[in-house]
This record gives C-alpha cells, structure tokens and sequence, in this order.
C-alpha cells in the first residue's frame, strides 16, 4: 500500500507545482480542473503524511528501548503510535476507495407520485420541501425547474436542481420508491391509506460532456400555469422537448421567458441522458452504479415513512428513526450518513476479498 500512496503524494506536488506555472493561471479551465484535482487529493495526501511522520516516530522510538535512560519514554511513545498507526491506514483504505465520479456534482431532482392518487401527490409535495429544507441547512442553492400543482396541495411532478459541489454525494441514496402510510387528510373513514412516490436524483452534466444535436430536438412552446408564468399567460413561455433518438420528454414553465425555460430544460435533458448512458456503462460492465446500497431502481421501495408508529425506516439498511415531523422538515443527515458508510463498508469488504484473492 505504501508504494501506491507515495505514488498519490508525488501526483499530488506535481498538480501542485504545476498550478504555480503561469501559463495555467491563464487558462481558467485547466486551472479549475487542476484545482478540482488537487482539492480531491489534498485529504489523502494530509492522511499520507501523517502516516509517514508515525511510521518515521514509531522507528525511532524502538530504537530508544535499548537505551535504559529513555525506554520508559520511548515505550510511551510506541504504545501511542501503535494504536495511532492502525487508526490512520483504517482512514487511509476509507480514502483510497474507489470514488463515484459523479459524488462532487449538483443534482437535479424528479419527484413523482406513484400509486396513492392525491394521497401520492401530498406526499411527494412534502418530499420536495424535506429535500429544501435540507438543502437550506447546509447552504445549498435550490432552484425549481418544473412544479405541476394539484387543487389539493400537492404536486403531480417536481423538478428541481441543487447546485452544490458534493450534493450528489449527499442525496444519490435518495432514488427509488418512499413509501408513506397514514391517514389522508382526504379520508373520512380513518383507514390507513399506502401511498408511493418514486424519486430520482441525477448527477448534473456539463455541456461540454452531454452533446445535444438540435436536429435531434423537437421543441413546442406553450402557455405556462406556473407561479413564474402568471405574468405572461398571454405568451407561450413554456418549454417541451423531445429528445428523439432516446423519446425522453423534458418541459419547463417556471421561469420568465421562453430562453430561459429553454435553458432549464436543456439542462435536465442533459441530466437525463447522462445518467441513462452511466447506467448503460455500468450494465455493460455487468454491474449496477448504485448496487452498494440497492439498485437505486426507481421500482425498488427504499423506505417507509409510517405515520401511526411515527417511524421512518429505510429498508437498504435496516435503519428506523421516529419523530417524522422533525425528519420531514429537512433532519435526514443521520440517514445520509448511515447509507453512506454501508456503502463505504461494502466497498471495504469488496476490497478486502480482492486481496485475499490476489486481485
């Protein structure tokens, strides 16, 4: 493992002496990449070099037990290194994982209701402010794309983008089926109603990545019922396009103006087709990009919000929290991090077996 991490240090001084130069300065892109890099880098290289300084003390201090003036000191010294040592090459083989390329990227969000009627539509209003609560905790800019009201307080389809470097890390666990069981408020029976609403977090793809031939687009305007588009019901602002090749069918009707819904629209086309051809990929390799913790399948029930027994579980992992409210007003970093780390310890255990293996 040494020999891999010196290799991460000396990649590292070279980005960093090569961001000195400059001709890179004066570049703004490669600068932003080299950047992007370097900062990816510099928590494993910070781990490395503390590794490094404990191995060198831990040589040293050995050295010293054959002296009777500083063995007293020097074993202090070893036994603190000896539990320090393990310590830092556990958080080592955290940082050396293998890493999701889309984990540092802003997200957009589609949110749906599935089986539950107006019910569904309720809840996945509620879903969509849980997420901007969250995202409002951690400073996160959100913007909504698409939002088709029902009469009733809830949404027949959500899109929303969240421009945040690590967003992607955060919320990608968020995909697939939430269940919610409770009484509607549309119930007069008090029966427990099942509701469903499906979610998918997308990875935002740059232009430069996604090409978009507009011989391939078929575009149709027409007039917005949106907040945005209240100003200007005489104008068709509102924005559909179909990707033809693939039949995806993007619209946006919240912003002003025809460019800009057409802007918005693009960018979730983008989305869309970037993560259909990640999935392609990672099939073609014979394995699914979210298998660490469920498909990520949109058919795949992921967690139960269970409002009689005020618990919330998430059946990836096994994990129930209680106080619903609270959760659904933004509290899920607890679930995030849970996800996370059983992601990160399969990952772990993937690793593992390919040494063993001789991989």
């Amino acid at each position: 493992m040494l020999e891999r991490l010196l290799e991460i240090e000396k990649r590292y001084e070279a980005i960093d002496a090569k961001m000195q130069d400059p001709a890179v300065a004066a570049d703004p892109r490669e600068a932003r990449t080299l950047g992007k890099t370097r900062a990816s880098l510099e928590p494993i290289v910070s781990t490395i070099r503390q590794y490094k300084t404990a191995l060198k003390e831990q040589s040293e201090a050995e050295e010293l037990l054959s002296d009777p003036e500083t063995k007293e000191l020097a074993q202090e010294e070893v036994d603190r290194l000896k539990i320090l040592i393990p310590q830092l090459e556990e958080d080592l083989k955290l940082l050396l994982l293998p890493k999701d390329p889309n984990d540092e990227r802003s997200v957009i969000i589609e949110i749906r209701p599935a089986a539950g009627g107006d019910e569904a539509a309720i809840f996945a209003n509620e879903l969509f402010r849980m997420y901007t609560r969250y995202a409002e905790r951690m400073r996160w800019k959100v913007e909504v794309i698409e939002f088709e009201e029902t009469g009733i307080g809830g949404a027949s389809r959500i899109v929303f983008s969240i421009d945040a470097d690590g967003a992607y890390s955060q919320l990608k666990h968020e995909s697939g089926v939430h269940r919610v069981q409770r009484v509607p408020v549309t119930e007069s029976g008090g029966r427990i109603h099942t509701s469903t609403v499906t979610v998918a977090v997308m990875p935002e793809a740059e232009e430069t990545e996604i090409e978009v031939d507009e011989k391939d687009l078929e575009i149709s305007t027409f007039r917005s019922s949106s907040a945005g588009g209240q100003h200007v019901q005489k104008n068709e602002t509102a924005i559909r396009i179909i990707h033809k090749p693939t039949g995806t069918v993007v619209t946006c009707q919240d912003e002003r103006s025809q460019q800009q819904n057409k802007l918005r629209a693009l960018s979730v086309l983008r989305a869309k087709l970037y993560e259909a051809e990640q999935d392609r990929i990672a099939k073609e390799r014979g394995e699914l990009r979210r298998g660490q913790i469920g498909s990520g399948d949109r058919s795949e029930k992921i967690r139960t919000y269970n409002f009689p027994q005020d618990r919330i579980t998430d059946h990836r992992v096994g994990l129930s929290v209680h106080s619903i409210p609270i959760f659904l007003d933004g509290d899920i970093q607890k679930m995030i991090d849970t996800l996370v780390q059983a992601e990160q310890a399969k990952l772990l255990a993937e690793a593992d077996t390919g040494s063993a293996s001789g991989l």
